[in-house]
């Protein structure tokens, strides 16, 4: 019979039997890792944690945009230092990927992402990593454009790229097509109806967007391995009109369906069962804060050992210093402020008042 020789991994009462699921048997990796790769990393927030592991690990992150020398840890976070490999803040979606290697290879500005908010200039292509903005207009485009160089230069010495996807929902402009991270007039700019288009995309547009960004990656560095996570991450509003719960569910199972059907075809793209180990339904709601959209220090960890576990000549799973705020408490204190102006810039007039 089909099923008798297969491991009790592969069938659901034999897991919910263990203690821990057969957890350890999650994950089996395609892409080898070893002590001293150099590893870059990108995507929404939940990616953020992953940094923080890799970099007290056995493996190399690449740090295209260190902090400043003497800057204090906190105030580098708060300005989008050693979140990820490069200070491109959130990339939420496979089109903000894709748009920013493009303009990592052109050094392509965009006139539409110029934004004003007061006194002071915003990038509306990563509006959180400047919080007190620029004072010009040169001065944004001349950060905007060394960041690009860096951004282009890293993934020529990076082994592995990891990559957590995060939504299908952008908003976007009607005539250039530029995405945005988010809704312009909340961060900085103004939002136009008549400019500004929601866009939720579906498995073949996000498919499409990921595996062009991967091709780019491989013409610029054809040895380079990519590791796909998506974020367990409810979203935090919507704006397709569906119920939040029912928007979260579709976003997340289109980034799972095209994160798995790229492992599944290509020997050097692998997936990291991160979203099924903090959402399964074996673990109910216990990897999340009391919001029930941040994950926990422990529903990191437990990822985080699966992960290394499965690597075994890496030596372990790494104990970073947690002495900081996690990447989850600062996202949920993040995402309470956007969520609150977004609700103040939309809200009808007579709810304002």
């Amino acid at each position: 019979m089909p099923y008798s020789a297969l491991p009790p991994q592969a069938f659901w009462k034999p897991c919910r039997a263990a203690g821990d699921f057969h957890l350890d048997a999650l994950y089996t990796p395609k892409v080898a890792l070893r002590p001293g790769m150099r590893i870059a990393t990108a995507g929404s927030c939940f990616a953020q944690n992953i940094a923080t592991y890799v970099r007290a690990s056995a493996l190399e992150l690449v740090e295209a945009e260190p902090a400043p020398a003497l800057m204090p840890p906190e105030v580098a976070r708060r300005y989008g230092y050693g979140l990820f490999s490069a200070r491109y803040g959130n990339i939420y979606t496979a089109r903000q990927l894709r748009q920013l290697l493009e303009d990592a290879e052109d050094a392509q500005l965009h006139e539409e992402a110029l934004w004003r908010r007061g006194d002071v200039w915003v990038d509306g292509l990563r509006p959180n990593v400047e919080p007190d903005g620029f004072t010009s207009e040169e001065e944004l485009c001349a950060f905007r454009r060394d960041h690009l160089r860096r951004v282009r230069a890293m993934f020529d010495t990076t082994d592995v790229f990891v990559f957590t996807l995060g939504l299908t929902e952008c908003w976007a402009d009607r005539d250039s097509g530029l995405v945005y991270p988010s809704v312009p007039g909340v961060l900085g700019g103004r939002f136009d109806p008549e400019r500004h288009v929601f866009v939720n995309q579906g498995f073949a547009e996000v498919h499409e967007d990921l595996t062009e960004a991967i091709a780019r990656l491989r013409r610029w560095n054809p040895r380079i391995k990519v590791l796909l996570t998506v974020s367990p991450v409810p979203l935090t509003a919507t704006a397709s009109g569906a119920h939040v719960l029912a928007a979260t569910t579709y976003s997340k199972s289109v980034l799972r369906a095209v994160a798995g059907d790229l492992a599944a075809l290509d020997a050097g793209i692998d997936y990291v069962p991160s979203y099924e180990i903090i959402t399964g339904t074996p673990f109910g709601a216990r990897f999340y804060n009391d919001n029930l959209r941040t994950v926990t220090s422990e529903g990191v960890a437990t990822v985080m050992s699966v992960f290394f576990g499965a690597h075994p000549e890496l030596g372990g799973v790494p104990r970073p210093d947690l002495a900081l705020p996690s990447a989850t408490s600062r996202q949920d204190r993040q995402d309470d402020i956007c969520e609150e102006a977004l609700l103040e810039a939309f809200a009808a007039p007579e709810a304002r008042a």
